[in-house]
């Protein structure tokens, strides 16, 4: 199986319903196949649910979609075990988590309670109820979206629980070039329904584990840790990156090379990742927020002067 084929022909799909939007694409292609979630964060009405449905039909996956409220509790998300008299015995029913490919619309919206058994999930790819462990079906992906202008009755997650996301990712306004085409493309029928599987499940699956196989050299590895070290001596960051976000980068580096069609990370899958992955597991010291500097910024900033591996030592 050509990998980097089936993960263009997914791309390639997704570019029918979402115009305009490749990076945000493939870093959300790139998160899937390095086993990881994605939180999503922008204004109503740019396409993150549909670039989600998309995601989901173009893989043949389960999708469920779960609307954070403030009164929604654990049992909507994770389900519940109901008394069947006929049985005389309780009968699991699934919540919509016990799905491949998850939207946890608005998760800021819940309580913290509700909030960490989606995480829990996330974490452990699987559930507890009533006190048994139930394994959630594999892939697994959460894509986690919130508002960040509407503040008033929400419930921000706090960093160890935005650590468990791979990446953070906004979306963006499209160019009134691209808003036309996205008129255009809605004016008689709507893209996503005539959307095909381009890519079975039981495939997916294979090439999750072709990223594994992806080859990472000690400087490189040695590289990251660099770059998560510095985050951590910053003087404008209070709170560094954590080796979990090492972890991560690399993981989202070896799903990147393969989706260019490399088995090897390079330096520049390296220093572009970096910012996705980092940018949401940092906390800036307050004359930092005050000066009105972004994670983002500061971070391009370690990346320009931590030294890059030269190449020879890349095929090491």
């Amino acid at each position: 199986m050509d990998a980097k084929l089936k993960i263009d022909q997914v791309l390639e799909n997704i570019s029918k319903v979402i115009i305009g939007k490749r990076e945000v694409a493939e870093l959300s292609v790139a998160a899937l196949l390095a086993g990881g979630h994605i939180l999503l964060e922008d204004v109503p009405g740019v396409g993150k649910t549909m670039l989600v449905r998309a995601l989901a039909k173009s893989t043949g996956a389960n999708f469920r979609r779960i609307q954070f409220t403030p009164d929604l509790l654990p049992s909507d998300v994770v389900g519940v075990s109901i008394y069947n008299p006929k049985e005389m015995a309780f009968e699991f029913r699934p919540g919509p988590i016990m799905g491949n490919i998850v939207l946890a619309d608005e998760i800021n919206r819940t309580s913290p309670k509700t909030q960490s058994a989606l995480l829990e999930g996330m974490e452990e790819s699987s559930v507890t109820v009533d006190g048994e462990t139930l394994a959630i079906p594999k892939p697994f992906f959460v894509m986690a979206t919130q508002n960040p202008i509407e503040h008033e009755g929400t419930y921000p997650l706090p960093e160890a629980q935005l650590d468990r996301f791979i990446m953070k990712l906004k979306m963006g306004y499209p160019t009134v070039t691209e808003e036309v085409q996205v008129l255009n493309s809605l004016e008689h029928n709507v893209p996503i329904e005539e959307l095909e599987t381009v890519i079975s499940l039981a495939e997916l699956t294979a090439i999750q584990k072709e990223v594994r196989a992806v080859h990472v050299s000690d400087v490189l590895k040695t590289y990251i840790v660099e770059l998560a070290t510095r985050t951590r001596n910053d003087p404008y960051v209070y709170l560094g990156a954590s080796p979990r976000a090492s972890i991560a980068l690399m993981r989202a580096a070896q799903a990147y090379s393969l989706m260019k069609g490399r088995d090897f990370v390079m330096p520049d899958d390296i220093q572009y990742l970096a910012p996705f992955v980092f940018s949401h597991r940092i906390i800036l010291k307050p004359e930092a927020r005050y000066e009105g500097m972004q994670a983002q910024a500061i971070l391009k900033e370690i990346i320009k002067r931590t030294p890059v591996p030269v190449e020879r030592n890349v095929a090491t």
